[in-house]
């Protein structure tokens, strides 16, 4: 059973009643799912990261509408829940709060995470937003949404405008070129292997930022990363490609066939990119493409900021 099952059990068996019985007049108000911090959200929990943070618990969202009392006696009925479950022990609350789980204001929680307590971010706001942060708005699940409020504020943030992802493509398209086509063939020249080796991770790390902006997906905490790659719709398979480039030697053998690597992982990100008509260069050059993607932005503003802006 991984975290996202248990959470919604433990809310089912314990959780819903609670609220029924006990605050029938908040029904029709709260949202209750597993949603925010911790890869149990993500639905990537496994036996290793239940040392630290895991345990049955949920998230009960409640409006601003709802007084501070009404509040603190819903949050002292959920601290009341049963402290075992299924096996599994409920944390110890923290006097000074930061728990995962429990009862949160709407606009508190997605305040902290985006910066906006209703979702509504200005275009120029979605560059200043952590992608973490717009993942954790949006992950996981939400068992009831009675009055369908935090649902409508997800799906604000569901994913970047399409000026801002073309914006973020561009530039991590040109960090690419840079990085992977341009800089690390120069390094092993030299037989500079570190530098080459940090060329290699900017082209790695740029290029997964590019597939997960052609998904229209967000890209996740760094470690869990290769993980999520592999269940995009579009370009998982290139996965196995990056982890080689960042996981072999920089001698003569291996840096021939990372050149070769690197051709193969552009060309089947610019072709998926052609299929999608958000760029219209020919060659497998990224910086002819990053140019092309910037072209396709509508909004002026935005086009005209310098292409790295969005990284």
């Amino acid at each position: 059973m991984n975290g996202l099952e248990l959470s919604k059990l433990f809310y089912i068996e314990h959780g819903e009643s609670m609220i029924h019985r006990e605050f029938p007049y908040l029904e029709g108000l709260v949202a209750v799912g597993l949603f925010g911090s911790g890869s149990e959200c993500m639905g990537y929990d496994d036996d290793i990261s239940r040392d630290h943070d895991f345990e049955p618990g949920f998230c009960i969202l409640v409006p601003d509408s709802v007084s501070d009392r009404d509040f603190f006696e819903l949050d002292k009925a959920y601290r009341r829940l049963p402290r075992e479950f299924k096996g599994f022990t409920r944390n110890v609350d923290s006097p000074v709060g930061g728990s995962r789980h429990g009862v949160f204001r709407t606009s508190d929680f997605f305040s902290g995470r985006v910066g906006a307590p209703d979702g509504v971010l200005q275009l120029k706001e979605w560059f200043l937003v952590p992608e973490q942060g717009l993942l954790e708005a949006t992950n996981g699940e939400i068992f009831r949404d009675d009055s369908g409020d935090v649902r409508a504020i997800r799906e604000r943030l569901s994913y970047y405008p399409e000026d801002v992802r073309l914006k973020k493509l561009a530039g991590n398209l040109l960090v690419m070129g840079q990085a992977g086509q341009y800089n690390y063939p120069r390094c092993i020249s030299r037989n500079d292997t570190a530098d080459a080796q940090l060329s290699i991770n900017e082209f790695v790390k740029s290029a997964i930022n590019s597939i997960f902006l052609v998904n229209k997906r967000y890209c996740p905490y760094y470690k869990w990363t290769f993980r999520a790659l592999r269940d995009l719709h579009a370009l998982s398979g290139l996965g196995d490609d990056l982890e080689y480039l960042i996981s072999s030697p920089n001698d003569e053998e291996n840096a021939e066939r990372k050149l070769y690597v690197i051709e193969h992982i552009c060309r089947d990100i610019f072709g998926e990119m052609r299929m999608q008509r958000i760029t219209n260069f020919n060659s497998n050059e990224a910086e002819g493409h990053a140019y092309s993607v910037n072209n396709m932005i509508k909004d002026a503003n935005i086009r005209n900021l310098h292409i790295l802006y969005g990284i």
